[in-house]
């Protein structure tokens, strides 16, 4: 499929005259961009390319209760509640990296997935593509955090959950938007069938 718009309105006005690598690691690389803007004048866009995709899981259990995972958030200075998330390398499909991820942060196998929802993630700076899935099914075995994570679990409903993220308890981006889109698909009879026999009428 080709990224051409079809509607000409769509096209990219942006003119990139120069770009240049000014900073790199094993997760992100930043670019410094010397440009033309929409408007014809020149400026610069500094963009941030991501080496993984965002890639999170609302696991499910038969009580209709779900796990959020709690660490500190270098970048905020602060303390955060999400769902089980991480990164996974382009040219992995997505479903892969989300059963790895499920079971080093909680343990967790599940048995039935379906994806929830695709998003990107502060597209003014970054190009950073996230999935997002439900899990049910679930047996539980043994976490196995990355030796740099400092990981807690919480089991509650979901119920629960979906008020904590009204309540703004819950920010993580990606945590917000994939259970506020499970919370919308509940209420609108849409789940996958084996989802809607555990969880019942919202």
């Amino acid at each position: 499929m080709s990224d051409t718009p079809a509607d000409p309105a769509e096209s990219n006005p942006w003119t990139i005259r120069q770009a240049e690598v000014r900073y790199e690691n094993r997760w992100i690389s930043v670019t410094h961009n010397d440009v033309l803007t929409p408007a014809g004048t020149p400026g610069v866009y500094g963009t941030v390319h991501y080496k993984n995709l965002a890639i999170g899981v609302i696991p499910v259990d038969a009580d209709g209760a779900t796990w959020l995972v709690g660490q500190f958030r270098f970048p905020l200075g602060a303390y955060s509640w999400e769902i089980p998330e991480g990164g996974g390398p382009h040219g992995i499909p997505p479903l892969e990296s989300a059963m790895r991820e499920l079971v080093e942060e909680t343990g967790l196998v599940a048995r039935a997935w379906a994806p929830i929802l695709e998003m990107d993630l502060s597209n003014a700076v970054s190009d950073e593509r996230a999935f997002a899935y439900l899990a049910w099914d679930l047996t539980q075995g043994q976490a196995m955090p990355e030796p740099t994570e400092q990981l807690q679990l919480r089991r509650l409903p979901l119920r629960e959950v979906f008020a904590m993220v009204r309540a703004g308890g819950i920010r993580d981006a990606l945590s917000v938007a994939a259970l506020q889109a499970l919370e919308l698909r509940w209420r609108d009879g849409s789940l996958p069938a084996g989802l809607r026999a555990v969880l019942g009428p919202a």
